[in-house]
Order: C-alpha cells, then sequence, then structure tokens
C-alpha cells in the first residue's frame, strides 16, 4: 500500500525506517512525472509488502524539499528515493526510474 505522504512526520515515518522503505514525489501536472509514477506503481504491484510513500509536489511541497534536506537529494519530479535510518540508498529520476532499476536498488539494500 502506498501511503499519501502529508506531513513532514509522515515523511520522517518512512525517512527513518530500519527497513527500506520507497519515497515517490510525483507532480500532477507533469507528463514526465505521470511516466514515473506508473513505473513506481508498477513496482509496487509486485512488492506490495515494500513500505512506499506518495508526495503530490502541489499539495505538500514542504514534505518534498523536507525530504530533499534530511536526504541531501536535490528535489525532483518525478523522483523516487529508497530510504532507510534517514538517508537514501538509491534515487531516480525523470525516465530513469523503471521497474527494473527499483528491483536492483531494493536487492541490493538488503544483500
Amino acid at each position: 500500500m502506498i501511503e499519501d505522504l502529508k506531513t513532514t512526520e509522515d515523511a520522517d515515518r518512512l525517512l527513518h525506517s530500519d527497513t527500506p522503505a520507497w519515497v515517490c514525489k510525483h507532480s500532477i501536472t507533469c507528463p514526465i512525472s505521470t511516466a514515473g509514477h506508473s513505473q513506481f506503481e508498477r513496482y509496487l504491484a509486485d512488492h506490495p509488502d515494500h513500505p512506499a510513500g506518495l508526495i503530490v509536489v502541489q499539495h505538500a511541497r514542504d514534505v518534498s524539499n523536507h525530504v530533499a534536506d534530511a536526504t541531501g537529494v536535490k528535489h525532483q519530479s518525478p523522483q523516487v528515493l529508497l530510504v532507510k535510518d534517514g538517508r537514501a540508498l538509491w534515487h531516480a529520476s525523470h525516465y530513469g526510474i523503471t521497474v527494473k532499476d527499483m528491483a536492483a536498488a531494493y536487492t541490493g539494500a538488503t544483500d
């Protein structure tokens, strides 16, 4: 299940998880973001047990900025980050967001 991250506290629950978790930044007005979001959802459809959150940047810009500040990963949208213990283990943006790369990143983070 994908949690809607509306507050910095919502984001912090995933950012500081002791297991890898996904954070997706999505712009509802950008066609490229729609493509990245689609890859994110496809990946999670096959991995529903992986913790994941979605930030709609138009509705939660402060949350998006908080994630950028907390991880040191400059904001982009679309953007997907794999986070654990307050840091980004992996991130991609735009057409770099693919099911295949997300799977490889998660496998690498749990080996």
